[in-house]
């Protein structure tokens, strides 16, 4: 009796154990699982530190691609920048071609006095010994330096804005505004001169007497004068480019600024861009004149080989023509002409430039928005 009363606790004791037992499991699974928490924190700092790792290879990725849009923004504004001013100079010069070269005809001789009745003389009688196509004689000189000289200017007359940090974040800078325009004659002048001299000698010359090609003037001045003659009249043109290109810069951006303070108009229509072009070119040719004299007669100088004074100095012309034919009749010989002539080149330059970049600009921004 005593042994069967003593097995509930048995049961009791079997039960305590099994209890046992499973607290124990339990508390083994929550210590597995701890221990596999514990395990997997390290893979889940390793996977953030590569997610770390993965966002500064994508911000890495797009600075590269933002720069690399840069650059390739830049490089469509300067390509952008000289097909304009190529075309705005070639159109500019072919227009006023006769009446350039009736100015340097002039300019070079100082036995005839200017007039518009001499000039208009001087049209009629190339017409009829010549031709209609006489009139434009010297234009492929010209040509091959206007292209390549417009296209460098306008290009580099923004670089230097931007280098010199003109007018930007609202300032008025007027004076960098001067410099930068300057910096983009000097720079255009320096590249460009060997052309500007050839379009000068057939200029002055007939098809029969002088240079047919300009091919032959640089071949008849580097055999006969000597390869220096290429550059007479460098610095006297150097000197007159600083106050021209800086004061027609200077004055057409200047006017656009007014333009578009007192309307509020940041694009002037091709008239009034015409307009301001105009004005510009009229200060700039007032304010280099006399120097534009000296260099075209240094350009068209004929010396001989064993000639005392080979490359007479800018002060050396200067003297010789204030001592001969005075400062009216020497330094502003045919100044008239020009501010007829140099308003509408100028004007159109500058109005074609701008119409031309703009046009350009807006097809670019559709061919890539096209591409995206």
């Amino acid at each position: 009796m005593s042994r069967l009363l003593e097995k509930p606790n048995i049961v009791m004791s079997i039960t305590t154990t099994g209890s046992q037992l499973s607290s124990t499991v339990a508390a083994g699974t929550a210590n597995n699982a701890a221990a596999a928490d514990d395990t997997a924190a390290p893979a889940e700092d390793e996977d953030g530190h590569k997610s770390a790792t993965g966002t500064q290879m994508k911000a890495t990725s797009t600075n590269q691609s933002a720069k690399a849009t840069d650059v390739h923004n830049n490089l469509d504004e300067v390509v952008i920048s000289l097909i304009s001013g190529a075309a705005a100079g070639a159109l500019a010069k072919t227009t006023i071609a006769p009446l350039d070269r009736t100015k340097i005809n002039f300019q070079i001789r100082k036995d005839v006095p200017f007039s518009f009745r001499a000039s208009l003389n001087y049209l009629q009688q190339t017409y009829a010994k010549e031709g209609v196509l006489a009139l434009w004689r010297g234009n492929s000189a010209t040509m091959a330096r206007i292209v390549p000289y417009a296209a460098i200017q306008f290009t580099s007359h923004e670089q230097w804005r931007r280098i010199l940090q003109v007018d930007q974040n609202g300032t008025n800078t007027k004076g960098r505004r001067f410099v930068a325009g300057s910096l983009a004659g000097i720079t255009s002048q320096s590249l460009t001169y060997p052309l500007d001299l050839a379009r000068a000698r057939m200029a002055v010359t007939d098809r029969y007497t002088g240079y047919r090609t300009l091919r032959q003037v640089f071949a008849k001045i580097w055999v006969e004068e000597g390869p220096r003659t290429l550059f007479r009249g460098y610095w006297a043109t150097v000197l007159g480019v600083i106050p021209y290109a800086g004061t027609s810069f200077f004055t057409y951006e200047t006017l656009k600024r007014e333009y578009h303070e007192i309307i509020g108009n940041t694009k002037p229509n091709a008239l009034i861009s015409l307009a301001f072009g105009a004005a510009a070119g009229a200060a700039g040719q007032t304010a280099s004149y006399p120097l534009d004299i000296v260099r075209r007669r240094m350009q068209t100088m004929r010396v001989s080989a064993d000639a005392p004074e080979q490359f007479p100095t800018i002060l050396e012309t200067l003297a010789k023509i204030y001592r001969e034919e005075g400062i009216k009749n020497g330094f502003y010989k045919g100044l008239s002409m020009n501010w007829i002539k140099g308003p509408i080149a100028v004007g159109i330059s500058f109005s074609t430039y701008d119409l031309i970049k703009a046009w350009l600009i807006e097809l670019s921004h559709l061919k890539r928005g096209r591409v995206e």
